[in-house]
C-alpha cells in the first residue's frame, strides 16, 4: 500500500482547505478586494499547495526510495533528513 492511500484522508483534508482558501480568493477578486488583501489570499494558498507537495514527497522518499522492509542505516535516515530540509526550505 502506498502511503498516498494510507494517509488518503490526511491528504483529502488538506485538498479541501485549499479548496477553501482558493474559493475565498475568488470571492475577493468578485468583491473587488484590495491588491493587499489578494496577495495575502495567494501566499496562503500557496502555502498549502507547498505544504500539501511536501508531505506528498516526504512520503514518496520515504516509502520509495528507502526500502520500506527494513530500518533505514543511520546515514539513509540523515539523507532524507537532509534531502526534506533542503525541499521545505525551497518550497515553504
Amino acid at each position: 500500500m502506498t502511503h498516498t492511500v494510507e494517509g488518503k484522508q490526511k491528504l483529502i483534508n488538506r485538498v479541501r482547505r485549499l479548496r477553501g482558501q482558493l474559493d475565498a480568493l475568488e470571492r475577493a477578486l468578485e468583491a473587488e478586494e484590495s491588491c493587499e488583501e489578494l496577495m495575502q489570499l495567494l501566499v496562503t494558498s500557496r502555502g498549502g499547495i507547498d505544504g500539501l507537495m511536501a508531505e506528498v514527497v516526504e512520503g514518496y522518499v520515504r516509502t520509495h526510495m528507502i526500502d520500506p522492509e527494513r530500518k533505514p542505516s543511520k546515514a539513509e535516515q540523515h539523507a532524507a533528513d537532509a534531502l526534506m530540509a533542503v525541499l521545505r526550505s525551497y518550497i515553504g
